[in-house]
């Protein structure tokens, strides 16, 4: 293991609503010092990703239909066009989490496949957000895998980070990346699916953990952190 190897798992989540251009050109700039795989970012500040990672190997990666799915597949289609145009080489889509709860699985696979015709057509990289916080019932998960498993597309990501749920205490927190969920995605989807971790993964214990459970991309904003212990610890 080298810690070349952790970084490049790394799509440095620059997604939080409150971030300043200021803030945003930080992040750029550190993602450009680590080399990591992406950065994502908000899709109105693409240009300015792809800008500022010109002749990098960083590419520029934003959402689509973010944080909750709930666009038009005709907007989100849309909205694809637009961000790769001005420069996403990478397409993280969040599916329409109230068709997968109703199970009106014929919307839910065409609203995936509006999106994926046009990174098809243009070159880029998708990856399908199912909010599994959201999905209490394994079958649903499971179907979605089959769905993106179907449509070969590029990765199934468990969470955007933004999925906040209530306990029975009424304490409101946001879901991240499950082992079970990272275990039952790889379980159902074929193998050229590669799975996405997002969400909850701080340090490099987290990374190390959701790489062994088939994690082929890692979701943090944490990026510093990660990679300079993956560098004290495996001297690269």
């Amino acid at each position: 293991m080298k810690a070349r190897q952790i970084a490049e798992m790394i799509d440095h989540a620059l997604l939080h609503p409150t971030l300043t251009e200021a803030q945003l050109v930080s992040g750029i700039e550190l993602a450009k010092k680590y080399q990591v795989a992406s950065v994502c970012i908000k899709p109105y500040a693409v240009p300015l990703a792809a800008k500022l990672l010109q002749g990098s190997p960083v590419k520029v990666c934003t959402v689509i239909g973010f944080p909750h799915g709930n666009h038009s597949s005709e907007v989100k289609a849309y909205e694809t066009a637009v961000a790769i145009k001005e420069g996403a080489e990478e397409i993280d889509m969040v599916v329409n989490v109230g068709k997968v709860l109703d199970e009106h699985w014929g919307y839910v696979k065409t609203d995936i496949a509006a999106v994926q015709k046009i990174c098809k057509e243009e070159g880029a990289l998708l990856k399908v957000i199912f909010e599994n916080a959201f999905l209490s019932k394994d079958y649903h998960k499971i179907r979605l895998c089959e769905i993106c498993s179907e449509l070969k597309v590029d990765y199934v990501k468990t969470s955007t980070g933004f999925g906040y749920v209530k306990d029975a205490e009424g304490n409101i927190s946001s879901i991240g990346a499950r082992d079970k969920d990272l275990i039952l995605m790889r379980q159902h989807s074929i193998a050229v699916v590669k799975i996405k971790a997002s969400g909850g993964i701080r340090n490099l214990e987290d990374a190390l953990r959701v790489r062994e459970l088939g994690a082929n991309r890692i979701g943090a904003s944490g990026t510093e952190k990660i990679v300079e212990e993956a560098i004290n610890k495996f001297g690269d």
